[in-house]
């Protein structure tokens, strides 16, 4: 199951630093004001996504590893505010963008996005690691 997951999220992260390259644009439109330089901003996550990537799914150095597993876990906590902002921005719409059947689902897998990069990062075992017994 680990490997599928591991997989999963680094093909999530590749296809999605592929995006921030070659096209920025919906992300920049998503971007909050307070971001500097937001487009070399979008260039440079995409670049660490698919770094990140590739480092969690190589299988040489599970030191390496686990260090992108946790550099892509606070990159999805960081880019969080963006997905607020984006839902803030197409609620403002007339026409309500995306609406709420997309924008909380997808709020909502953050956290689990989060979960499974740290989980394939073999950083935490929860909830699938052996049980105390107190």
């Amino acid at each position: 199951m680990r490997l599928a997951i591991l997989w999963l999220v680094c093909v999530l992260y590749l296809v999605a630093g592929r995006a921030h390259i070659v096209n920025p644009e919906p992300f920049l439109t998503i971007t909050p004001n307070w971001v500097a330089v937001p487009d070399g901003v979008i260039f440079w996550t995409g670049i660490a996504e698919i770094l990140g990537a590739i480092a969690l799914l190589q299988p040489f150095s599970l030191r390496l590893r686990k260090a992108a597993a946790i550099g892509l876990a606070l990159y999805a906590l960081c880019v969080w505010p963006a997905n607020f902002n984006h839902m803030l921005i197409d609620m403002a719409r007339d026409d309500g963008g995306w609406g709420l059947a997309y924008h909380v689902p997808r709020l909502m897998a953050q956290p689990v996005l989060i979960w499974a990069t740290l989980w394939a990062g073999e950083l935490i075992r929860w909830p699938f690691g052996r049980k105390s017994r107190h």
